[in-house]
């Protein structure tokens, strides 16, 4: 079973939430985006995530790192327009499903939106 993690599953982490604890230390087949390793690398820039300077590295070798795809892409701008997210969100949303993932860990409620059969969303703040 693939697991898709995004961004603020990281903030979560390291907050030592329990669920992405559970999730993380688990480790079934982890799968985050690369939109998701660009959005951290902006963050580490900024001063975030002190702690953790060789995040980036860290997480090439825990998880798989999902490609953005023209397929991707476009479905991205489906969601996008359809359930009215940000665009990197969709980005990330797109290509987590692209990687075959069925369930998804987020801290943002704009991915609650998305509601096909087959995928979970869970939001590690409400859970």
């Amino acid at each position: 079973m693939k697991t898709g993690i995004d961004t603020g599953f990281f903030f979560a982490l390291e907050m030592r939430d329990p669920v992405a604890m559970k999730v993380w230390d688990e480790r079934t087949e982890i799968v985050t985006s690369i939109v998701v390793i660009y959005e951290l690398q902006k963050k580490l820039l900024q001063g975030s995530f002190e702690q953790w300077v060789t995040m980036i590295e860290d997480i090439q070798k825990a998880v798989t790192i999902a490609p953005l795809t023209v397929e991707a892409a476009l479905r991205a701008g489906h969601l996008a327009h359809d359930l009215k997210v940000p665009g990197l969100d969709a980005l990330i949303l797109s290509s987590l499903i692209d990687a075959g993932c069925i369930e998804i860990y987020t801290t943002d409620s704009h991915f609650e939106a998305y509601k096909k059969r087959g995928v979970r969303i869970i939001n590690l703040e409400s859970s």
